[in-house]
């Protein structure tokens, strides 16, 4: 392999890293308060609204349903419109933060809505307010699983920003098309795939890392 092939998978894997660090971050900054709307405007919620919460969980599943590839294309005009191009790794972020955010939310719900309701009532019989309930009660209590989702989520993030280079987002995936896939070289691809794997496992020890300490609070 030579120097200059080194040098773009070292270009690659940073730039892979930033796409999946930006998108995470959005998709956890928009994630969590989505899917607090969506545990507590339900019926039973302490925030009910259930016309609203039919319609953003009709739109949670509707963006969750469309395959990646296909949202990575539908969204161009909105990609152009938000990063000013197509192309590149600021492109990628757009439809990744997309994808992911309804993806995490839904993780995000599941583990709120295992928090015991019998916590809630007792925050409520001493007069908590509803706020105070979110950031002091369902919060903590199912953080352990929100960190477990979010290292799904960025696993998944690593496998669409590979894929996201068929489209010339950069990363790892375009490198591994373009210089790997289309001049035939197997050595190219599969560096690329150790690299990817490299990564996620990573991600997956940091992510169970956190989550046995969180636990064992």
């Amino acid at each position: 392999m030579t120097p200059q092939m080194i040098d773009r998978l070292w270009q690659a894997s940073l730039d892979t890293l930033f796409m999946v660090g930006v998108s995470a971050g959005i998709a956890v900054l928009a994630g969590i308060p989505l899917a607090l709307f969506l545990v507590t405007s339900g019926p039973d919620g302490i925030f009910p609204a259930p016309r609203a919460n039919r319609l953003v969980g009709t739109l949670v599943n509707g963006f969750r349903a469309v395959p990646f590839i296909v949202l990575l294309v539908a969204l161009i005009p909105f990609t152009r419109l938000v990063a000013g191009t197509t192309i590149g790794v600021w492109a990628a972020i757009v439809p990744l933060s997309v994808s992911a955010t309804p993806f995490f939310a839904r993780i995000a719900e599941v583990s709120l809505r295992e928090v015991d309701a019998g916590l809630i009532e007792a925050a409520q019989s001493i007069g908590c307010r509803r706020r105070h309930i979110l950031a002091h009660v369902l919060l903590p209590e199912a953080l352990p699983g929100i960190v477990a989702g979010f290292t799904i989520t960025v696993v998944s993030m690593i496998g669409a920003s590979a894929m996201a280079g068929a489209v010339g987002a950069g990363g790892l995936g375009d490198v591994a098309i373009r210089y790997g896939y289309q001049r035939f070289d197997t050595t190219v691809m599969m560096v690329v795939i150790a690299i990817l794997i490299g990564l996620v496992c990573l991600v997956q020890f940091a992510g169970d890392t956190a989550v046995r300490r969180l636990r064992a609070r």
